[in-house]
């Protein structure tokens, strides 16, 4: 258990670290902007295309694989917007929020490093496939649900534009695909340029898990609102849970065995605490701020416990590949 907190602490610790500096530094939140754009397109960008160009193509190339995280995430999804239809007396808009709020975890920032720093290299093309296909299911949910309920102030056709640049424009997820036709065509960037990328990537998660820290610090949580305790739990607990039976249903109808390490990888991943994006999405169409500040919040911190449980359980294999076997 030693090893596993040596392991899950110091990441803890730098979002402990940027939280307190959000709480007791009086510096404007405008500056946190150009640590966000360092993040979001130059250091995790670079991670995700060292990672992926150095994957062999035949790994990444994995469609059970892919079809079994979907239908997990997508399922999660379904039942955290009908909790949010009851609670939420149908409202639509509000209920999409706490959807993504069950089903979208912190896949970019915490995501990539934990994984790696847990299972090794050898995670790096799930947790990509990972990131990518959770991160479009997501950006075109949303936008779809606000549009049928009247928060998106767009037509059919510019909704559906919006979609599809929210997901061909974003820099995580091209730099994905270039890293994956890297593999693909078997390319390799100049010495200087990949040493640079590999400081980049060195710089990604820190970077990431300190401006997380400071981001959480800097939201506007009173009070737990009611609403936030079933979706944290639907994330941190019912998620990891559906993506292994899901990922074992897949394996055994398809007759694809996926190793151990993807396996534990999309568990892990699934593990992971709401990400930031749920705020940022529930601010864009300004519904269910307060509480999508709070399953952000409240969702780290209770992960703490959760993830470390999961990772322990991970490092002991003490997880199935399959339940069917």
């Amino acid at each position: 258990m030693i090893d596993v907190l040596n392991l899950a602490l110091p990441f803890f610790g730098l979002i402990a670290l940027g939280y307190a500096a959000g709480k007791l530094a009086d510096l404007p939140e405008i500056g946190l902007a150009w640590m966000n754009f360092f993040i979001i397109y130059i250091a995790l960008p670079c991670l995700f295309y060292r990672v992926l160009a150095q994957t062999p193509f035949e790994e990444v190339n994995n469609l059970p694989f892919v079809v079994g995280i979907l239908a997990s995430t997508f399922l999660v999804f379904a039942i955290s917007f009908g909790i949010g239809m009851a609670i939420r007396h149908g409202r639509v808009a509000e209920s999409a929020i706490v959807g993504i709020a069950g089903a979208y975890g912190n896949v970019g920032y915490m995501g990539p490093g934990l994984a790696l720093s847990t299972l090794g290299m050898s995670a790096a093309a799930p947790v990509a496939l990972i990131f990518c296909f959770d991160s479009v299911l997501a950006f075109t949910l949303v936008p779809l649900l606000m549009a049928v309920a009247g928060a998106e102030r767009r037509g059919t056709a510019a909704t559906a534009l919006h979609i599809v640049r929210q997901i061909a424009l974003h820099p995580f997820l091209i730099a994905a695909a270039l890293g994956i036709a890297s593999a693909a065509l078997h390319i390799q960037p100049p010495v200087a340029l990949d040493r640079l990328m590999q400081y980049l990537q060195n710089a990604a998660a820190p970077c990431a898990l300190f401006a997380l820290g400071v981001t959480v610090a800097l939201r506007p949580v009173e009070r737990m609102p009611w609403e936030v305790p079933p979706a944290i739990a639907i994330k941190l607990v019912v998620h990891p849970i559906i993506v292994l039976v899901m990922l074992s249903l897949v394996s055994a109808i398809s007759g694809t065995e996926f190793s151990r390490t993807w396996v534990y990888t999309a568990v892990l991943m699934a593990a992971l605490p709401p990400a930031l994006n749920v705020f940022v999405m529930a601010r864009q169409y300004d519904t269910w701020v307060e509480q999508a500040s709070g399953s952000v919040l409240f969702g780290t911190l209770a992960s703490v416990l959760t993830l470390v449980t999961v990772m322990w359980l991970v490092q002991r294999n003490a997880l199935p590949v399959s339940i069917f076997q």
